[in-house]
């Protein structure tokens, strides 16, 4: 997995709109990137929604969030709907941003767990995985951006 210090991997993402995003051009400002495993599940409602309720001390601290997943466009826009979403959700067709990041799969199967938080010159300020406490990767976030806890 990436880590402090690394530079990001110019991967691309996919919009709602369908529209394929380059990675480098979302660092209009620090970015807090996380890869989920699944829209809809116990673990990554816990938190998305995490990252819902504490979005306003990430936009204080400067920084933007988006969150991705394999999850198509469709399933993205009923995800961001049903839990009042205030952040941009991508899908990464085929896990490939997933791996340019080296997020590791859990038990050799299921999709990893990780948030990097990404400075606008492309180079990680900070990394964590953690598939099974979702809920604090929202607080590491904030405490790497020098945000409130």
């Amino acid at each position: 997995m990436l880590n402090s210090g690394d530079m990001i991997p110019d991967a691309f993402l996919i919009d709602e709109s369908g529209a394929q995003v380059k990675l480098s051009a979302l660092l209009e400002k620090p970015l807090v990137l996380y890869f989920y495993p699944k829209d809809n599940t116990p673990g990554c409602t816990v938190e998305a929604c995490g990252f819902r309720d504490s979005y306003e001390a990430f936009v204080e601290a400067g920084a933007d969030v988006i969150g991705v997943s394999s999850d198509s466009e469709q399933s993205h826009a009923r995800f961001r709907a049903k839990h009042n979403l205030p952040y941009r959700l991508m899908s990464d067709k085929g896990g490939v941003a997933r791996r340019a990041f080296g997020v590791p799969n859990t038990w050799g199967i299921l999709p990893g767990r990780a948030t990097f938080v990404i400075g606008r010159d492309g180079r990680i300020i900070y990394a964590f995985n953690s598939q099974f406490t979702p809920d604090t990767h929202v607080k590491n976030a904030l405490v790497a951006l020098g945000g409130p806890v």
